[in-house]
């Protein structure tokens, strides 16, 4: 029996051997598996985190360049606002300026300027109330026209015209007037 005690053993080592081994591959395998988890859940929250940051910078960037273009718009509004103000006060200026005694001068003005491009024979169309200046100075007058101040003239055959009333005058020089007014601003 004691052969069989012995063979018995041997089996019984050979199987806590074998156990042994098999239980350190386990804990192998067991220590590979977390140390992949560990690898991937690490990936994961770096690729997560590189996301996140990505996102937020995109949104902070939409969100800043919102903000910079409403407050361009803002100021864009504003600058209008004032050169349309602006412009209102130059009409009334202007408005204001025909009740003056130079806008007699001014008047004179304009008919020798039509005068020089025009030749010396032209048709004067101005406002009601300057028809009795004009006639003063001797020009032939066409009809009256709705205007804040100046003249139109026009050549005898009529084929040519000057526009010298404010409002044309004002409208042919708008943009130069607001670059002055805008550089005055900023």
């Amino acid at each position: 029996m004691s052969a069989l005690n012995t063979f018995e053993e041997e089996i019984q080592d050979r199987k806590r051997k074998e156990l042994a081994i098999l239980n350190s591959l386990l804990d192998e395998k067991k220590n590979r598996v977390a140390q992949i988890k560990n690898e991937k859940l690490n990936e994961i929250n770096e690729k997560s985190e590189n996301e996140a940051k990505n996102k937020s910078q995109r949104e902070f960037a939409r969100i800043t360049e919102s903000a910079r273009l409403e407050a361009k718009k803002i100021l864009f509004d504003a600058i209008n606002v004032t050169m349309n103000s602006a412009l209102n006060s130059i009409k009334q200026e202007l408005k204001n300026n025909t009740k003056k005694a130079d806008y007699k001068k001014t008047l004179e003005d304009m008919v020798l300027y039509a005068k020089r491009y025009l030749g010396e024979d032209i048709i004067i169309k101005c406002r009601e109330s300057d028809i009795p200046y004009l006639k003063e100075k001797k020009v032939t007058l066409g009809s009256s026209i709705s205007t804040m101040g100046g003249i139109v003239a026009v050549d005898k055959s009529q084929s040519r015209e000057i526009d010298l009333t404010f409002e044309e005058l004002l409208e042919n020089h708008e943009d130069e007037i607001k670059n002055f007014l805008y550089e005055k601003m900023i």
